[in-house]
């Protein structure tokens, strides 16, 4: 080992010199730790003998079983419990196409919260080609060694094509986190932050500001969800999405889910920018460039009373929390954790996949995402929501789990589910997962494990 491995402080002094930026911090410790995941085991070896049972001879009759009988898969291995964290690393958070290896860092960051929010054994996997049929194509022959798939970070228009292809393909649920979480987040807070403004979902005007993966999704589920579409008003770089755009129709297939939203939304045929988008809008959900001065307080001036205002761009939002409040805005969120009202996929895909995983579907559903939003939205009003709280925090325990049971319970009643347990038995299951993990991952802490400083 390195002197400089050898030397590193502990994480529980990471804030060594107090001028240090984050960045700084954040390097330093991902070279002291080399990353931030590792595979551990989940049986004991306390003697040579365990070898015999854990592989060689033993192992033989576990592959012997699976060979007869090929569902005691779930049963002898620990598929159940494996997903597989995809990404070409062509969209990655707000760095754009940064390639597949600069993609890691924020893959095993994805596998450390699989670990910790839902107790789901997480593998990065960062595939080198920005060909959506080899992506689909690797998906496919590395499935059976997964019991689901996490699609991260790929861009559009191609990865609504590789989740399309995926989806209802294989026997295992295919989910894309930046479209199907994030809509299901949305439409989370969006239920509670219109309570708490007295108003109906059923009732508003929203502005989709960017549509991107992020916002084709959150349109698709609102549309789920009942949400007259002519009642929304996208917003691309080029301005506001309706009928007369030609420059999308004539973009083909490339630009093919755009053209569905020109042709859904929009009635008033409202031509313009972001200002004259989010002019009279109850709600403005923007998923577009990073900030901070996408939006300006003027537009949001000009929102209805009440305003809503989602600026979820990371690392900056589309404009600042301040800046909104001060325009009107009654509630504000944003992606990030350290300001108020964050709204961000980590609600959700932990207690989405542990209940998947749980009864073993092989899809998740639209459905399944809105039942997901609306469990979200019921345990947080169970804490007490306010206009600064509109969801629970990401690493409450119980919150996870009464998504997962929900999940699973929804996974069940629409027959796609190969195991059955009760509501009950769902969520205590997936308290003592996420438990397990914690414990597991405190008593590596309490051992010293991550004491680089002695290694």
């Amino acid at each position: 080992m390195s002197s400089a491995a050898t030397t590193t402080p502990k994480l529980t002094s990471r804030a060594g010199n107090p001028a240090a930026s984050k960045d700084e911090i954040a390097l330093r410790q991902h070279s002291a730790y080399r990353g931030k995941v590792q595979m551990m085991p989940k049986c004991p070896l306390r003697s040579f003998d365990d070898f015999a049972i854990w592989y060689t001879p033993g192992v033989a009759a576990a592959s012997r079983a699976i060979a007869v009988e090929h569902e005691r898969v779930w049963e002898l291995t620990n598929r159940g419990n494996t997903v597989a964290i995809v990404s070409d690393g062509s969209r990655v958070l707000g760095l754009g196409n940064i390639g597949p290896e600069a993609a890691l860092p924020v893959m095993e960051g994805k596998a450390l919260l699989f670990k910790h929010l839902d107790g789901v054994d997480a593998v990065p996997m960062c595939r080198a080609t920005g060909n959506p049929q080899a992506v689909i194509s690797t998906v496919r022959a590395l499935s059976p060694s997964f019991g689901g798939i996490n699609l991260e970070d790929i861009a559009t228009p191609k990865c609504f094509r590789i989740l399309d292809a995926l989806r209802f393909d294989l026997p295992i649920p295919i989910w894309h986190d930046d479209q199907q979480g994030t809509a299901t987040v949305v439409l989370a807070g969006l239920l509670n932050a219109l309570e708490l403004v007295g108003k109906r979902l059923a009732d508003v005007k929203i502005a989709l500001v960017g549509i991107g993966a992020a916002n084709m999704a959150v349109f698709r589920l609102l549309k789920s969800e009942g949400v007259d579409a002519r009642c929304i008003i996208a917003c691309d770089r080029a301005g506001t999405l309706h009928r007369g755009r030609a420059d999308i129709d004539a973009a083909g297939f490339a630009a093919a889910e755009k053209w569905q939203v020109c042709q859904e939304t929009n009635a008033e045929r409202i031509v313009g920018g972001i200002a004259e988008a989010l002019r009279g809008a109850d709600v403005c959900l923007a998923f577009s460039g990073t900030g901070p001065d996408v939006i300006s307080p003027e537009a949001v001036r000009g929102m209805a009373k009440d305003g809503i205002v989602f600026a979820c761009a990371n690392p900056v939002p589309e404009i600042m929390p301040s800046l909104a409040l001060e325009a009107g805005a009654a509630i504000v969120a944003t992606g990030r954790s350290d300001f108020s009202n964050q709204v961000n996929n980590s609600f959700v895909f932990p207690g989405v996949f542990r209940g998947v995983l749980d009864v073993r579907a092989r899809s998740i559903t639209n459905g399944m995402a809105r039942v997901a939003a609306h469990a979200l939205a019921s345990y947080a009003k169970s804490l007490g929501i306010s206009k600064e709280a509109i969801l629970p925090r990401t690493d409450d325990i119980a919150a996870a789990a009464t998504v997962a049971a929900a999940v699973g319970c929804e996974a069940q009643a629409e027959g796609v589910a190969k195991a059955k347990f009760s509501r009950d038995e769902l969520f205590e299951s997936a308290l003592a997962r996420i438990r397990s993990a914690r414990r597991a991952h405190d008593a590596l802490d309490l051992a010293g494990c991550f004491d680089l400083a002695s290694s």
